[in-house]
């Protein structure tokens, strides 16, 4: 066979309309079906699968050694399937090859996994034999959506005046949030590189440079504990303007998520909805709510101060909440139900949780003749309560009752299938508070990065009051995940200083970390925004994955082990002699 001519046709490709044509095809045995006179091979490639029928001939004989995972070529000719035996879920259904010659390319060994059947193997098998994983359909079709939004993402913000500048993977190091990844330099003795978590200050030195629009598909490194969500190494679509406010990136985003959508048969409408972050936090209990079903929180509060029930005057009277969700057509929930959600939700740091089961006669609750009529009209009433339904309550500080609620709501959605599938809803949280206050460590650190620029009208504020500044960050969340965040930033030494100042940075610390950035600041900075588009959740989301380990080409196990290449490993004594480093294994 001509070893220029492995195939002039695509597997999946060939329909009715290709009757009669001589094809040659390239690709693996899918599956080898031997029925005495004709042998059957399902033949496999990137566009799909074709079905080989094989005669009594010398390309029989060829195809009778042949076994799962084998790599083919063969010629032969398109023929209509018998009638009868047409294939209705195959999009080649219609159609057969008849083989009249096959080479086997590459011979294999019995695969530890059935490629067809990918979703009953372990985990860590298919992660050891990731190649043999990534044949299969599911990560075929997740690695072409991935590629299709990245496709798009370039597309568009070509088309909006983006350039798409690299930034450097050797950096400085600058401690400020995860672990750094550092790289010891061996033409610098004693010298770290560290790996970028983000391109944060690149990005903002390039909008100092003039380039006014800059994008790219960064590649960032976090030496953080792994989870589904989570990653060692994840890509960001991350991006910069200049000369722009908040309602200009929150447009731009817009347009990009709708085109990015687009490219994968999936249509958004904008603009999406927005959430201040305290409307948020008080009625969903998080700053990444989903809003693809109710059971909204509901603030009991003002109307329980003067109640009887000791657990809630005391809360009230100590400067915390009551706060309720209200589950529909569960009032005849049993007492082990009732007992399983409260001990669900304890283990989300609830001191205890009250029900209240709303029926006809009024409400059964073990504190209702603590209660009086007013009250529980009035708990009826906030929490949008009627009968049939059930009423859970949390009393504590607002932080932790939102929580709290939050989480349940969550768990409760998933349990009473309300979360409804196949359906996107994006929804804005802005307006974040600048700073948050570490209660371990009593300092205040910012609720993004140090580099987010407070509301010019909160400004003076900094220094009496900074835990009421506003900073223009925004977030943009989908079905409950943060798929994006971003901010207008500092563009002004004086103020980037006083942030530092107020998360206990000296001045000589600041130097040292950001002070090529604190000159540039000097040298006519233009005002300027950007956004962070976390990639792989995005592309997970799409693709209906819960881990973003499906969409990730050589994702890291939850050790932040490779088990197809076993990195990370041992390195040469000679390697570690150049770079003047010893290392130590754990402690024994």
């Amino acid at each position: 066979m001509d070893r220029l001519k492995y195939r002039t046709r695509e597997a999946g490709t060939l329909r009715s309309g290709d009757v009669g044509e001589t094809v040659t095809l390239a690709g693996w045995t899918h599956t080898r079906r031997d029925h005495g006179g004709l042998i059957f091979v399902d033949l496999r490639d990137r566009s799909g699968v074709v079905q080989v029928v094989f005669d009594p001939h010398e390309a029989h004989q060829a195809a009778k050694g042949v076994r799962s995972e084998f790599v083919l070529s063969i010629t032969g000719r398109v023929a209509a399937r018998p009638e009868g035996t047409e294939n209705p879920h195959l999009p080649t259904g219609e159609v057969e090859v008849r083989a009249e010659q096959v080479e086997v390319l590459n011979a294999a060994k019995t695969p530890p996994f059935q490629i067809g059947a990918v979703a009953e193997a372990d985990e860590g098998v298919r992660m050891r034999f990731r190649y043999l994983d990534l044949r299969t359909d599911r990560m075929q079709r997740n690695l072409q959506v991935r590629h299709r939004m990245a496709a798009a993402t370039r597309q568009y913000l070509d088309s909006q005046g983006f350039w798409e500048v690299e930034t450097p993977l050797l950096i400085k190091s600058t401690p400020e949030g995860a672990r750094d990844f550092l790289v010891p330099s061996r033409l610098q003795p004693g010298q770290c590189y560290a790996l970028p978590q983000s391109p944060q200050l690149y990005k903002q030195v390039l909008m100092v440079s003039g380039v006014e629009r800059y994008y790219q598909l960064a590649k960032c490194l976090r030496d953080e504990d792994l989870r589904a969500d989570r990653q060692l190494e994840f890509t960001q679509i991350d991006l910069e303007m200049s000369f722009v406010g908040q309602e200009d990136v929150i447009a731009l985003s817009e347009g990009l998520a709708k085109h990015i959508f687009a490219a994968v048969g999936i249509t958004v409408h904008t603009p999406f909805p927005r959430l201040t972050f305290a409307e948020a936090m008080a009625r969903y209990g998080s700053d990444k709510p989903d809003t693809r079903f109710g059971l909204e929180l509901a603030d009991l509060t003002g109307a329980l101060g003067e109640c009887e029930f000791k657990v809630f005057a005391s809360v009230i009277g100590g400067g915390g909440v009551v706060k309720a969700i209200t589950v529909p057509g569960a009032a005849d929930w049993s007492r082990s139900q009732l007992d399983e959600v409260a001990a669900l939700a304890t283990s989300y740091g609830a001191k205890g949780l009250v029900w209240l089961a709303v029926e006809e006669a009024g409400l059964r609750s073990p504190i209702a003749k603590f209660l009086s009529q007013a009250e529980q009209e009035a708990i009826l009433r906030l929490a949008a309560a009627g009968a049939g339904d059930l009423v859970l309550v949390v009393a504590d500080q607002a932080e932790t009752a939102g929580a709290v609620l939050g989480r349940l709501r969550l768990a409760l959605g998933r349990r009473l299938g309300l979360i409804p599938e196949g359906q996107f809803n994006f929804l804005w949280v802005t307006d974040f508070p600048l700073f948050v206050y570490n209660e371990d460590e009593k300092r205040i650190e910012p609720m993004h990065h140090p580099f987010s620029s407070p509301f010019p009208e909160d400004l003076g504020l900094l220094a009496s009051e900074p835990l009421k500044v506003r900073g223009m960050l925004y977030d943009l969340v989908l079905n409950g995940h943060e798929v994006a965040g971003g901010s207008i930033r500092i563009h002004r030494r004086d103020i980037q200083e006083q942030v530092f100042g107020l998360i206990q940075l000296t001045p000589e610390q600041a130097q040292g970390r950001f002070g090529f950035l604190l000159e540039a600041f000097e040298y006519g900075t233009p005002p300027h925004g950007g956004i962070a588009f976390g990639f792989d959740r995005l592309v997970a989301l799409v693709a209906g994955e819960e881990s973003i380990r499906e969409v990730i080409a050589f994702p890291k196990n939850a050790a932040g082990v490779d088990p197809m290449s076993g990195a990370p490993t041992g390195v040469d004594e000679q390697q570690l002699k150049e770079l003047g480093l010893r290392l130590r294994g754990p402690k024994g």
